[in-house]
């Protein structure tokens, strides 16, 4: 999967794979992050045939925190 030039265009800006056992746990990863950073939150998530676990990616500012208004 390629990444996008925008999704890394300036300092503080980052695009994350995450790869588990299950989705379950890709999914938990992914909401904590949000609590972090502001992020793209959870995404799809799949498989590689003939590769273990499952996988996800997700776009983060981390120069911002999640707004929790």
């Amino acid at each position: 999967m390629d990444i996008d030039e925008q999704h890394v265009a300036e300092p503080g800006l980052a695009v994350l794979d995450v790869t588990a056992a299950d989705e379950e746990t890709v999914r938990s990863v992914m909401e904590g992050l949000q609590q972090l950073w502001a992020t793209s939150g959870v995404t799809a998530v799949w498989r590689v045939p003939g590769e273990a676990g499952v996988r996800a990616r997700v776009y983060a500012d981390v120069r911002r925190h999640p707004d929790h208004a």
